[in-house]
């Protein structure tokens, strides 16, 4: 069998001695796991280890597999460049991935321009290994931005050219927790934070892979999680496998989660075709949600799913809600696609002759006309959740003393008339201070500038 095991284990450069100058003490339960997980995976005899990291080279839409022979880093961004890591690329297996990944029509593979150091997401997995043993070349995977799914499909290209070549295969999921279990902390903290790591090491620890796919990505966002796309490629690599699952540790102390857990192999079963299985409850849950929207978020989703597939604007249906053509309001429409925002342009003043007219136009800018994205493409629209946020009047306020993020929105006003907007009860916006920042930089301007600022509330529609 081609894959040996998997192991999912952070990367907190603060564990090195080197480093955390006795400060890694704090941490000790992490190294014990750390260095036994890694034992493990020496016993298992690999022929190579792949390791995906969240602080490899990313992109948004593609999988980027190292290429070459090989790569060094060492630890000077830390204080400690004397701490040095080298690996021996298994670069037939990689070029493998990529081939992989073309039959599965899965963007991913070696053609990337390439990273030439190694980032800490990868050395510290290797350094607890390189204790155990030497002897192994290395994979080296970045994440990406798209969907849980698409990172687990991408995983199965991992085991198919593993299989393929006759390697013998670990995968070393490098990924921290959440980055905000405590106010002291260098990320501060979040309700989410301490919420997300509990039901990501129970996944973990039951070896619960749909679960593990299924986190609610607004949890996932406010938790300011580190490892989570790390963790849904291995339980791609794991596909149709029987898994022992054994969660080794946890610690949370300096305001991030750590978490080892490991996965033995004992065999193939089909019954963990866990990707098929998230695939049709997604299918499911997005048949509830469409019964689910109300009016507004019916005629957004029309205008633009019309817009996308005819290039025509849609016109005003005839059987409308009286009140959606009985008032003018400023409107935004929002997109996410995977829990990710994929859109949103609005007006935040009226500008046509109703709030359904609003919608219709907003609805094609925030799918085709957003700078952030590009356009959307036929083949997302069953993908896409919309909300539609109708807006009062702007009134003008004296301070922040009168703005509260959760409920109100804020307009901050520059000079020469630059406007910055921020909608209020964003997810991963805590605080009138942030949400002003937010806004300030929307606007393009500057921290300590003097503003104008506005308040006003939404009807949030779903």
């Amino acid at each position: 069998m081609a894959i040996l095991g998997a192991f999912a284990v952070p990367h907190p450069p603060i564990i090195l001695p080197e480093i955390g100058r006795g400060e890694e003490r704090r941490i000790q339960a992490t190294i014990d796991a750390y260095r036994e997980a890694m034992r493990r995976a020496a016993a298992l005899q690999p022929d190579t280890v792949v390791v995906t990291s969240p602080h490899a080279t990313m992109y948004a839409d593609y999988f980027h597999v190292s290429p070459g022979e090989g790569a060094s880093g060492d630890f000077g961004a830390f204080r400690a460049p004397e701490v040095k890591v080298t690996a021996v690329y298994d670069s037939a297996l990689a070029r493998a991935i990529g081939e992989a990944c073309r039959e599965a029509g899965i963007d991913g593979g070696t053609g990337a321009p390439r990273e030439p150091q190694l980032d800490h997401g990868t050395m510290i997995p290797l350094r607890f290994l390189q204790e155990c043993t030497t002897a192994v070349k290395v994979v080296r995977i970045g994440l990406s931005g798209m969907s849980p799914l698409q990172h687990y499909r991408f995983g199965t290209c991992i085991a198919r050219a593993a299989e393929a070549l006759g390697r013998r295969v670990v995968h070393l999921a490098s990924g921290d927790l959440s980055h905000k279990l405590r106010a002291d902390g260098p990320y501060g903290f979040s309700a989410e934070g301490p919420v997300f790591d509990r039901e990501c090491m129970a996944a973990l620890g039951d070896g619960d892979f749909l679960r593990l796919l299924s986190i609610d990505p607004a949890l996932a966002e406010g938790a300011a999680e580190c490892g989570l796309r790390s963790f849904w490629i291995m339980a791609g690599v794991l596909d149709g496998l029987a898994v022992t699952s054994e969660a080794l540790s946890y610690e949370g102390p300096f305001g991030v989660g750590y978490g080892v857990a490991t996965f033995g192999v004992r065999g193939g079963d089909a019954s963990r075709r866990i990707g098929d299985q998230f695939a049709a409850a997604e299918a499911a849950r997005q048949e509830v949600r469409r019964a689910a929207e109300d009016a507004y978020v019916k005629l957004a989703r029309y205008s633009l799913e019309t817009f996308v597939t005819t290039r025509q604007r849609a016109a005003l249906p005839e059987a409308l809600l009286p009140e959606l053509t009985a008032r003018r309001a400023g409107v935004f429409v929002s997109l996410k696609k995977d829990g990710q925002l994929r859109g949103c342009i609005g007006t935040f003043q009226p500008t046509t002759a109703h709030v359904a007219a609003e919608i219709l136009q907003n609805a094609v800018s925030a799918g085709t006309e957003d700078p952030r994205f590009s356009p959307v493409e036929p083949e997302e629209l069953p993908d896409l959740v919309y909300s539609v946020d109708v807006l009062t009047d702007p009134e003008p306020v004296a301070s922040e003393a009168a703005l509260d993020a959760a409920k109100y929105g804020v307009i901050v006003e520059g000079r020469g008339g630059r406007r910055g907007l921020l909608l209020p009860a964003l997810p991963g916006v805590n605080s009138v201070t942030e949400q002003v920042a937010i806004a300030r930089q929307k606007g393009g301007i500057g921290p300590k500038e003097p503003v104008k600022l506005y308040r006003f509330e939404v009807v949030r529609h779903h």
